[in-house]
């Protein structure tokens, strides 16, 4: 009883709490659907009326279980934008994301960091604060672009892109200010450990993850249901959490890199559509948590460097990105769309002030002001969307023509160069080679060297076999790393010519060295010098004996490999046509709704390209994908149909798709239809058919019902004769049956 008692009195507050939680968030939801503003904002104020500074309002009790629900928040939120980001997709942004980040980001930190010294701030709080400013939300971001209907032009794909490498470099810079903070000083070898600690560790998670977790969910994909594939994908993220701590990085660091390994199997987006409401409900109780720690006290004292750091997310994220864009050699007009859309703070920004607060090592007052700073940046956000084509266009007049003749020239100039060298595909092929090749050798040799070894410390030939075991097993990525050829064609084009035959042979040489420094490196943790140096000789012969095996073996490990990492886009490739998509055009993929008049036409009677000027790259219907169709070909309900077209070209299939769906009538008005049961007396009926009688006629309706003497007939034959007392049931309009 008094345990049951105890556990009761424990139960209370938590249960308590997360019901007045979930209670102001669902309140908060539906308030600011219906008022058009994004639920993060919705989330921050019902967390300020449940918190402590809000009197009139009840309080959570238990802030401490409140801040353990948040951390699992996080948790799921850097999971979902690992599903939705993935490692290969940042590959695949290019140079323009990348340019567009990475100016934006810099910018914001030497701002950032300038300003919080200017306001005569600590230097731990500027260096938050310069970070906490040079990351926008993806969230709101991608709520707002799907409200305002621009998901589909072309500088929304360059918004996201350089959200992406946000999100990454993010992930890096958490790393980095758990160093900084736990050191507090800017140790410049502790820097370079910590990253490539964190590049060791992502390497091999990455690598490991996609070779076996797609292989495990592709085995046991007709053993799980849809509850069961939930569980497994939460498992393996927390797993991946429990990992990312033990080795000393962030737990959200581990969600993002497990989600980001699922994104590459073929069921990230079931996955991703199955671990939504669970993401929605625990971000939505890591909102409400930031939303308690708004003091109005702190606001008020801070409302000068509130509305400075406003101005100076506004303009200097605006400012920034446009700048990084135009780098990269994006037009104007896309450029400031998509410096004036990333001006904004959010969830990010949320999550490293919660770090510097975990950590101890910023200021009270630095949480709420990024919070009311993400708010006020939150409304403006769709406004800065909506405003930025005529902004750029005032521009465009305003600026001396000499300038905009440079930046359009520029920007051909930037997008036409594509051509890379065979010098920059060599040294690329090979630099990915020795890198990839020497964090599985070394992350096998340490974890033989710890896990294994200690297992046959007692054993006579112990180290002999656990050194054995793990020859054999790394022998493959051993014979690659010195042996494996690569990017062959372009390197006999460069040995052609003499300056590139000196640094491809030193390259050669490099990764023969490194094998050998690795095999020394292994056998020296096994044995003693003297013993190392014989099993050296020894597996130097092994590896000259076996190579043709040890090159099947590494290739079966390889197509493995690549067959799990490009599984997705396989099955995807029919949408990955961005080749087809010259000059300013785009693709954009449209479904055509089942009210819509266009359903049954055929291309040639719609006349896209003549009316509108878009091209329809393919039609996708189920698991049937139609590339070029042809003139003949017509359009069904649920069609998915690529078209490529410039921006207002897009804006204008759009309207044309949407003036000719079919609106739901304004007021429905059900048919007066009933069913009613009569009996045959009239003379004129007895002795006739159901069709001489032209009952149907009469009633407008069916007779679906004959009982004669007990027996009954449903749906009677027309031909069938009917007698006096006869009982027919009729469907019909209710008027008609009752003058009958």
């Amino acid at each position: 009883m008094i345990i049951a008692a105890a556990t009761n009195t424990h139960l209370y507050p938590l249960i308590s709490d997360l019901g007045l939680i979930l209670m102001t968030a669902g309140v908060a939801v539906i308030l600011f659907r219906k008022i058009k503003q994004p639920l993060v904002l919705g989330y921050l104020i019902a967390g300020f009326l449940a918190g402590n500074h809000f009197d009139f309002f009840p309080s959570v009790k238990d802030i401490k279980s409140v801040e353990v629900w948040a951390q699992i928040g996080v948790i799921f939120l850097l999971f979902s934008l690992g599903l939705e980001f993935s490692f290969k997709k940042l590959m695949k942004v290019g140079g323009t994301a990348s340019v567009t980040a990475s100016v934006q980001i810099v910018s914001m930190l030497i701002i950032g960091y300038g300003v919080g010294k200017l306001m005569g701030w600590e230097t731990m709080d500027c260096i938050f604060l310069g970070v906490i400013l040079s990351i926008s939300s993806t969230t709101i971001i991608l709520k707002t672009f799907d409200e305002l209907g621009v998901k589909a032009q072309k500088f929304a794909g360059n918004v996201v892109g350089a959200l992406i490498v946000q999100d990454i470099i993010a992930i890096l810079m958490m790393v980095l200010l758990s160093t900084i903070a736990v050191s507090q000083q800017f140790s410049g070898m502790e820097l370079i450990k910590s990253v490539a600690k964190l590049l060791f560790f992502l390497t091999i998670w990455f690598v490991s993850g996609i070779f076996f977790i797609p292989t495990l969910l592709k085995k046991a994909k007709n053993l799980l249901s849809d509850e069961m594939l939930l569980i497994v994908s939460i498992a393996l993220c927390l797993l991946m959490v429990i990992l990312a701590d033990g080795v000393g990085f962030s737990p959200a660091l581990g969600a993002f890199i497990m989600g980001s390994v699922i994104a590459e199997t073929t069921q990230a987006e079931h996955i991703e559509h199955l671990v939504k409401p669970v993401k929605d409900l625990f971000g939505a109780v890591f909102f409400v948590s930031v939303g308690m720690l708004i003091n109005p006290e702190t606001l008020v004292a801070y409302a000068g460097p509130v509305m400075i750091l406003t101005l100076v997310t506004i303009l200097g994220q605006s400012l920034s990105s446009t700048a990084g864009s135009l780098l990269s050699g994006q037009p104007l007009k896309q450029s400031v769309q998509t410096g004036m859309s990333l001006s904004q703070i959010g969830e990010f920004s949320f999550i490293i002030a919660t770090l510097g607060m975990t950590l101890n090592v910023t200021s009270n007052f630095l949480y709420p002001i990024v919070v009311a700073v993400s708010a006020v940046t939150t409304f403006t956000t769709p406004f800065m969307v909506r405003a930025a084509p005529a902004f750029a266009d005032l521009l465009a007049k305003k600026l001396p023509r000499k300038w905009t003749k440079k930046i359009e020239r520029y920007s051909a100039n930037a997008q036409s160069i594509k051509s890379v060298s065979n010098w920059q595909v060599v040294l690329k092929a090979y630099m990915v080679q020795v890198v990839i090749h020497s964090v599985i050798i070394v992350a096998g040799i340490l974890l033989s060297a710890k896990f294994v070894l200690p297992l046959a410390k007692d054993s006579q030939f112990g180290h002999a076999l656990v050194a054995l075991g793990t020859l054999v097993v790394l022998a493959p990525f051993l014979w690659a790393l010195a042996l494996r050829r690569v990017k062959v064609d372009e390197v006999l084009v460069l040995m052609q010519e003499r300056r590139y035959r000196g640094p491809i042979i030193m390259m050669i040489l490099l990764r023969f060295v490194l094998t050998l420094v690795y095999i020394g490196f292994m056998l020296n943790n096994f044995f003693s010098p003297e013993v190392a140096m014989i099993a050296f000789v020894s597996a130097l012969a092994l590896y000259a004996i076996f190579p043709k095996r040890l090159n099947a073996q590494y290739h079966r490990i390889e197509n493995h490999f690549m067959k799990n990492l490009n599984a997705r886009e396989i099955i995807r490739a029919k949408f990955t046509r961005s080749d087809l998509t010259p000059w300013e055009g785009h693709m954009a993929i449209f479904n055509i709704a089942k009210e819509s008049n266009i359903v049954g036409k055929t291309l040639e009677e719609l006349q896209l390209r003549e009316d509108i000027g878009i091209n329809i790259a393919f039609i996708k219907r189920g698991e049937i994908t139609i590339n070029i169709p042809g003139r003949t070909e017509r359009l069904f309900p649920g069609d998915e149909i690529c078209i490529i077209g410039t921006d207002q070209q897009v804006k204008d299939f759009r309207k044309f798709l949407t003036e000719n769906e079919i609106a739901p009538p304004e007021k429905s008005v059900e048919p007066d239809i009933v069913l009613r049961q009569i009996e045959v007396h009239q003379e004129e009926f007895i002795g006739k058919s159901i069709r001489e009688s032209q009952l149907r006629e009469k009633t407008n309706g069916l007779i679906v019902g004959f009982e004669r003497k007990g027996k009954r007939t449903f749906n009677p034959e027309s031909q069938l004769v009917l007698q006096k007392d006869d009982i027919l049931w009729i469907v019909g309009d209710r008027k008609r049956i009752a003058r009958l």
